[in-house]
């Protein structure tokens, strides 16, 4: 008779995250269902997958919907009258805003102090088509402690993006001191998307062979006495991963590891012959 093996916790906790962050990168409006990347000017242009025409003035972007047109925010029809011109903005570097027309929705943001327009429809191919990101089985010798150490003052930290021509400023808090594979290493940590978090961007030995080659994440919280655990296995893909319409950011320099990582997300089968 077949005998039950039982998965170790630390794999089916592992496995259980993997399918709650694949759940998120398969939203009907997340970054696989971009269909579009609009940089927008001081000429009023009218864009693909997006109602109106758009331009940018004053640090503020302005868009002039024609009748019947329908763009909503907040659950509330901005289209109100006949020639309306809508202004949204200022928005801070690295912020956006999400308007809905029909079963789109666009996203507003400002990057390397630019704005874009990014219409994100449910029909997109690349969502259509997703069939989940191959990893690493989850290993715990790539889960490893180490300590934050904050620098005396915040360092504004500049990176390059997956689109030339633009920059990223992010304020590194500090660095987080470890040891992998017989090693001791740094990385330069950048504030998280949550309080107390921090966001970790890197390469290593695997880069552009089995991971992805630009870059891959991993979020940490450190404990009040600055100890983390670093667990690689838990390294994701960001959206350039997958899409030509994403602007990420670049590692610093400094985080470029010298050992191989073996452990997370794998090239995206969408980039997989592109390698």
């Amino acid at each position: 008779m077949p005998t039950h093996t039982e998965i170790p916790p630390f794999t089916a906790a592992w496995e259980q995250w993997h399918a709650a962050h694949e759940r998120q990168r398969a939203h009907p409006h997340g970054f696989l269902a971009v269909t579009h990347l609009h940089w927008l000017g001081n000429t009023s242009v009218r864009l693909d997958g997006a109602p109106g025409a758009w331009s940018v003035e004053d640090d503020a972007v302005r868009i002039l919907l024609e009748p019947g047109e329908s763009l909503q925010r907040d659950g509330q029809e901005l289209n109100t009258e006949v020639g309306t011109t809508i202004t949204i903005g200022p928005i801070e570097e690295r912020g956006g805003i999400d308007l809905v027309a029909g079963e789109s929705v666009i996203e507003v943001a400002k990057r390397g102090g630019k704005y874009v327009v990014r219409p994100r429809s449910p029909n997109a191919a690349l969502l259509r088509d997703y069939r989940g990101t191959p990893a690493y089985a989850p290993n715990p010798e790539f889960s490893v402690a180490g300590t934050f150490v904050p620098f005396p003052v915040p360092r504004p930290t500049t990176v390059g993006a997956a689109v030339e021509g633009i920059q990223h400023v992010y304020e590194a808090p500090g660095e987080i001191r470890f040891e992998l594979a017989g090693q001791e290493l740094t990385l330069t940590a950048f504030n998280g998307f949550t309080p107390g978090s921090l966001l970790v961007l890197f390469t290593d030995r695997t880069s552009g062979r089995t991971t992805y080659a630009a870059n891959r994440s991993l979020s940490v919280v450190p404990a009040a006495d600055g100890s983390v655990q670093l667990d690689f296995n838990r390294a994701v893909n960001l959206p350039c991963a997958y899409t030509d319409l994403a602007t990420c950011p670049l590692p610093p320099a400094e985080n470029r590891l010298p050992v191989a990582v073996e452990a997370g997300e794998k090239i995206p089968y969408e980039r997989q012959d592109q390698q």
